[in-house]
This record gives structure tokens, sequence and C-alpha cells, in this order.
């Protein structure tokens, strides 16, 4: 299983109390199957997940499906999922204005509600003119 992870030899020999060489000497076999070893991990617990499955427990049927997305996108050299498209029409974000700005374009337009307000905006219709 520790080879499996990618450990080293030295982290493996370290973990199990044995020299590098010993470790070669007692477990070549398993040092030399190094490219399959994860898979034979994934297998066995595929195996397991279907097990599960077949017991109708629905967990396993959720993480085995799961499983079966990450093995489709392996399959097709992905490493993640791919991004839904951005929609075509976003709405433009219009910039927030500061106090200042707001207070000084609240200053040039006049309250058309009130009578001091319409004629501060004739009067400046006026002088614009």
């Amino acid at each position: 299983m520790l080879v499996a992870m990618g450990w080293s030899n030295e982290r493996i020999a370290g973990a199990l109390d044995v020299t590098q060489p010993t470790l070669r000497k007692h477990y070549f076999a398993e040092l030399r199957l190094r490219d399959v070893a994860r898979d034979r991990i994934d297998s066995e617990v595929l195996m397991k997940l279907w097990e599960g499955v077949q017991a109708g427990s629905v967990s396993a049927i959720r993480q085995f499906r799961a499983e079966l997305d990450r093995n489709d996108l392996m399959e097709y050299g992905q490493t993640r999922k791919p991004r839904k498209a951005a929609p075509a029409d976003k709405p433009v974000k219009v910039p927030k204005l500061g106090k200042k700005e707001q207070a000084e374009l609240d200053a040039r337009s006049p309250d058309a509600g009130s009578t001091l307000g319409e004629l501060m905006a004739r009067r400046q219709q006026g002088l614009n003119s």
C-alpha cells in the first residue's frame, strides 16, 4: 500500500524499520509493481463499493457514482470537471458612486417635488440656455 501511495524506498524502509537493502531483498516483487500498485488499490476500493451498491447502500451508490465520474474524467485525459459556459448576456455592472460624488450629484440636480426645487430647476435651465 505504501508503494501505491507514492512513498520512496527510503521512507518505506523507515516506516518498516528495516534498511533499504533489506527492503529491496525481501520486497523486490512489490517494489517492481510500483506502476500498477495504485491501480490495484483503486480496483479493490471499487469492488468494495460495488458490493455495497449490490447490497443497496445509498451512500455506496453515491460514492460509486462519484468514482465513475472521476474515472470518466481520467479516461478522457482531464484532471477536473470542465467549466460551465459563461452566460452570453451578462449585465454590465454600474460603478457605485462614493459619498462625495453622490452628494455633488444630488446638489447639482434639485428636487423637483418641492416648490423650492422647481424654482431652482427653472433657474438652472435659464442659466444653461
